[in-house]
């Protein structure tokens, strides 16, 4: 094997998240990524400084409306929105999905069509398969099974002039790959129809353009990319503007974005968002110099030299073993992966070799991941499912040793007996 060593200031890095200073080795960052400490202060000054609700006319009622709006921008910033009002806060991704869906029950008729993948993780599913109830006929966009691939090809013959909506993954959290969205999102619109991307697997990871991809919505969640529990949802302004309103009545139909935030999003942990904006501009050489998208994408190229570093790492490790299947594709061309690893092993439980590393303080998961479908797809639900190892920036080389000894400790104690 390759000499691999960690490509950033691990110890500055570590430092700014408080959970990594337990004994825990985390590889569970696909279901939720350890908070930066920047963001908790946020959240801790809001409600110790601005608690009250926006729209007053005294000053902190004001300067809780600019921490709602500086939440906003900054979320912009990390999309690459047009303008603040494009950005939707809620809970999760799942409940986005699910708001964007109802907002959007008006714009169907009988017979119209949305394609989603069966490949997604459900809450890019299950929200579109419920506007069966009005008459919008689902169709599926085929998973190539030999290739692991979503392709056009397969999309192609699905769509005509009924089919209005598109809803496919960035990146899937079981398989790990990087889809083109611009490639995709430039064929959905060629057909006259809307896109929409569930961004949850993607977004930790790389740096989010919507403007250059075009996609008409995004959506991913907060609390996977290193800030508190909930999630955004970018949509094109003029897009946004013409869905149904889920507020007051009195929320007019141009009221962009809080006529899809009834009840008004969690202004602390909007305001969160400025906190992650800030680290991962942080992390790029110079940026003080840059500008604020600059030194955003700068820092994203940085997590990205650490994260393949990683991945190459384990896939090379996963390889080696005679016992061992990946889940998709095991190469990374291009960095084509994000440190997300589907695995099992021949004959063993997942499971039960999850839980056996709980005892090493090291941690994985075992399942479908919600995203069954995909699982079942795959004959892959039997014996606890999958193992996986979803790793983000911060994780080491040497927590990667730490997690295959493990794994070489626990299987061959299960080969003994």
């Amino acid at each position: 094997m390759s000499n691999y060593q960690d490509q950033l200031d691990m110890a500055l890095v570590r430092s700014k998240f408080p959970a990594l200073s337990k004994d825990w080795a985390f590889f569970d960052n696909a279901g939720g990524s350890q908070t930066l400490q920047g963001a908790i202060d946020r959240v801790v000054e809001f409600l110790t400084h601005r608690d009250v609700q926006i729209g007053g006319s005294y000053e902190i009622s004001q300067m809780a409306a600019e921490a709602l709006m500086d939440g906003r921008i900054a979320a912009q910033t990390l999309v690459n929105a047009a303008r603040p009002e494009e950005i939707v806060f809620g809970p999760s991704t799942t409940v986005l999905a699910q708001t964007l869906a109802a907002a959007m029950r008006s714009q169907f008729v009988p017979g119209d069509e949305i394609i989603v993948t069966h490949a997604d993780h459900e809450s890019n599913i299950g929200p579109w398969e419920r506007l069966r109830e009005i008459g919008v006929v689902i169709k599926v966009w085929p998973f190539h099974r030999e290739t692991m691939r979503l392709r056009l090809e397969d999309l192609e013959p699905l769509m005509g002039p009924r089919t209005k909506l598109v809803c496919v993954h960035h990146v899937s959290n079981i398989l790990g790959y990087v889809n083109p969205v611009e490639d995709i999102a430039r064929f959905v619109h060629d057909r006259g129809a809307l896109i929409c991307v569930d961004a949850v697997a993607y977004a930790p990871h790389r740096a989010i353009d919507v403007q250059a991809w075009d996609v008409d919505y995004y959506i991913f969640s907060l609390y996977k990319c290193y800030g508190p529990h909930m999630a955004i949802m970018y949509g094109k302004y003029d897009l946004l503007a013409g869905l149904d309103g889920l507020y007051h009545y009195f929320y007019g139909k141009d009221k962009v974005p809080g006529k899809l935030e009834p009840g008004n999003p969690n202004y602390e942990l909007a305001y969160s968002t400025t906190a992650v904006v800030d680290y991962i501009q942080s992390l790029a050489p110079n940026a003080a110099q840059r500008d604020a998208r600059a030194a955003l994408e700068a820092g994203f190229e940085q997590i990205a030299m650490q994260e393949r570093v990683l991945t190459d790492k384990l896939l090379d490790w996963l390889r080696s073993r005679n016992d061992c299947r990946i889940i998709g594709d095991d190469s990374n061309p291009d960095n084509m992966r994000v440190p997300t690893i589907a695995f099992r092993f021949d004959g063993r439980n997942s499971g039960e070799v999850a839980r056996a590393m709980d005892d090493y303080k090291v941690a994985i998961r075992f399942g479908d991941f919600h995203s069954r479908r995909l699982a079942e797809l795959l004959d892959q639900t039997h014996d606890g499912g999958v193992l996986r190892v979803s790793m983000v920036h911060y994780n080491t080389v040497a927590e990667i040793d730490r997690l295959t000894s493990a794994l070489t400790r626990i299987l061959g104690q299960e080969m003994a007996a």
